[in-house]
Parts: C-alpha cells; structure tokens; sequence
C-alpha cells in the first residue's frame, strides 16, 4: 500500500524501484495521482498494479451536505478511470463514519446511495468497488458485511478485507469463511489485542509482522478454503524507529513470504 510507503517523501519511480528490489510483485497507489507518472513507474519496473485506494474520497458520502456527497461520487468514479488505465481490477472503498451526528441508518443510506450512482462507470469499465472494513463504526459482523455488499446486486461491488483492523470485533478466519467469494482483495496487517487491552485500541497495531496475535496459519488455510486467489496487500502500521527505508521495505517482504507460507 503506497500510503504507508516508510521514510519521508520519495518521487513515484523512486518509490517502485525500491518495492521491486525488495521482492514485491505489485503496489497499490492511492487515487488521484498523475496516471502518466504512475504508469511509467510501473512500465520501468514491471510492478502490477491490482488496487487503487480512494478512501479520503469515500468517507464523504456519509456527510449530510450534498456537495460532500458528489465530492465523494466524483472521488470515486476518478479512482475507478485511475484503477482501469491502470490495469487494477478493484478500488477501496471506505463506506463512510457512523458518528455522534451521524447516524447507522444515515451512513448506510447514504453510502448505499454514493455507490450505487457508481456502478454504471464501474461495470462498464469492469472495475470492482471494494468495500474496506474500516474504524468507522460500520459494517461490525461478517454477516452484515456480506449483507451490504449483496445488497447491490452486482458483480462491480465486492469486500475489501483488512485482517488487522477486524481483529477488535472478531477473528479474521470466520470472517474470510463469510465473504467467501465476494472479497476482491485483503491487506496484511498484524494487530496485538494485548497491546490494546493494555494501552488502547489503536497501539494494537504497534507491533511488528508475526509478532501480534493474528493467528495467520488460520488465516491463510480460511483464504485456501473459498479459493482465495487474488493479493495479499501489506498496509504496515508499525514502523520501527532509525531503520531506512530500503531496509524496512525488505523486512516487510521477507516477514509477507513467511505469512504467505504459514
């Protein structure tokens, strides 16, 4: 996931020749980057491109206002033209907040209503919207998340499964046996429930690959039951002080082979 790209602001080309040398087969860019610059990065190194993540965008289509809503349409239905010249075959979608001011019935209606004004661009370009578990008090049971994603009855809408971030509410492998089909793509992220229990919820994610409570034997043998083909997407949350970027990208593409394995 290029957002958690380690080290300080790296040009594009640059940024892919380090994944390349460290063993990464493909990189997930956020939206509304210069398409010309991100193709010829991915040109010169031969990195596949599977994902494009919009979630700043997709966040707005729970706000009340109506120009937020349409900033929000308009942010997706941009990442889905990035995503298809691009050559990826899905985008994150994060489904907008539930809030003190925003209620469960308001972020699913007017999350439902954002993307479905989406789906004619997306299954004219063959491009699936992925639906990303995410802290934002929505969609907190694998049932539910399976419930919203049929509810558009398309093939251009799918599940975007984050393995750390659900680790709060449940465990990944029964989610995984709930999606079946419908998840698109799933980002790697270790999470430590003894660390949250202790600390907090968001330091459960400092902590190193392999070294949280994600039991990834499940997980992996979960992914092989419904056929899981697709990507394995590392979203690192830690990142361990005084180690350079190139050293840490390599670390992380190492500790990525061993999960894949186990």
């Amino acid at each position: 996931m290029l957002n958690t790209f380690p080290g300080g602001p790296t040009p594009v080309m640059r940024q892919f020749e380090m994944l390349k040398a460290a063993g990464f087969d493909g990189v997930e860019p956020r939206s509304h980057l210069p398409q010309d610059e991100v193709l010829r990065a991915r040109d010169a190194t031969g990195l596949e491109i599977p994902s494009v993540t919009c979630g700043t965008h997709s966040r707005m289509l729970a706000q009340p206002n109506p120009g937020a809503q349409q900033n929000g349409i308009d942010g997706i239905q941009q990442a889905l033209r990035d995503a298809k010249r691009y050559g990826a075959s899905s985008i994150l979608v994060v489904p907008g907040i539930v809030s003190e001011t925003i209620t469960y019935q308001q972020n699913w209606d007017r999350t439902q209503a954002g993307i479905r004004a989406c789906l004619p661009l997306a299954e004219a370009l063959g491009v699936k919207m992925a639906i990303e578990n995410v802290w934002n008090n929505f969609l907190l049971s694998p049932m539910e998340a399976a419930q919203y994603v049929d509810s558009f009855k398309s093939p251009a809408v799918g599940f975007h499964l984050d393995i750390g971030n659900l680790m709060y509410v449940g465990w990944p492998e029964q989610w995984i046996r709930v999606l079946g089909a419908r998840t698109a793509k799933v980002h790697i992220k270790e999470f430590s429930r003894k660390k949250m229990n202790e600390a907090g919820k968001r330091h459960g994610f400092e902590v190193e690959y392999l070294e949280g409570d994600n039991d990834w034997p499940a997980i992996m043998k979960a992914l092989d039951e419904v056929g899981y083909r697709s990507w394995a997407i590392v979203e690192p949350a830690y990142r361990p002080a005084g180690v350079e970027a190139a050293v840490r990208l390599k670390q992380i593409s190492e500790k990525l082979d061993r999960i894949i394995a186990s």
